[in-house]
């Protein structure tokens, strides 16, 4: 398999299995007990402690697509319950509590996580520092599910810090780039206030933004072989096979 063909390949599952972890009851359940209030504070707290602890605007900085509103309020809810560095490994529980239950049994997951952390290394984090907190975490000992699990999360954060900055190179904003890629609705559940419609004119920097996600990617994925490719996207389409959205 070529790179972008495996890029492409891998970019939706591992995107849309990551999202049905976050919004996923059961993780917020996770939050609740650990001392979380209902609401973003775990999400929040978990997902971006792995910056320690920084300001609001640090963070709205970093991962760019929520709304502000909703990072200022998840971080500080979730300041009061436990520390950023705690939150972090706290969040990283409950990625390796959920691949446990997701992650079907028939899966070679020792292969994946031999793939996956190839990839990872290869990566250069230079201006993609939520990337670079999440692959300084540690894996779970003895729990290859939960560890494969972490990794997708890793590298859906990979993706996401290179879309950030391909919007950006693109001419977008963050909000912007929301609306067109979900709509107005949806990038107001997101915490932005009243977006307004993208016009016809911006989709062609949309297009261009996707264009150079992939090709910001396309390093990792050379230090695999084509056979290589074409085992890790068999291997990804088999991990998320679970997801509604795979199916």
């Amino acid at each position: 398999m070529e790179i972008f063909d495996c890029i492409d390949a891998v970019a939706r599952p591992i995107h849309d299995f990551g999202d049905e972890f976050m919004s996923d009851e059961a993780t917020s359940a996770i939050g609740l007990r650990a001392g979380f209030p209902p609401g973003r504070g775990f999400y929040c707290r978990g997902r971006f402690g792995v910056l320690g602890e920084v300001p609001v605007p640090v963070v709205q900085a970093v991962q760019g697509f929520l709304g502000p509103g909703l990072i200022s309020a998840g971080w500080l809810a979730g300041r009061a319950v436990m520390p950023a560095e705690a939150a972090a490994a706290c969040y990283a529980q409950a990625i390796w509590q959920w691949g446990r239950t997701h992650v079907p049994g028939d899966v070679d997951v020792e292969h994946f996580n031999r793939l996956a952390q190839q990839l990872i290394d290869a990566a250069d984090a230079d201006a993609l520092p939520l990337f670079a907190g999440w692959r300084a975490q540690p894996y779970p000992d003895k729990d290859p599910v939960g560890a494969a699990m972490q990794r997708i999360h890793v590298l859906r954060e990979h993706r996401g810090a290179c879309h950030l900055a391909a919007v950006r190179l693109s001419g977008l904003t963050a909000q912007t780039a929301m609306v067109i890629n979900l709509g107005t609705e949806q990038a107001a559940r997101y915490g932005w206030e009243t977006p307004r419609p993208a016009t016809a004119t911006l989709l062609p920097q949309g297009q261009r933004a996707e264009r150079l996600t992939t090709e910001l990617q396309a390093p990792l994925y050379a230090t695999l072989t084509t056979g290589q490719r074409t085992e890790f996207a068999q291997l990804v389409g088999g991990l998320t096979m679970s997801s509604p959205l795979a199916r």
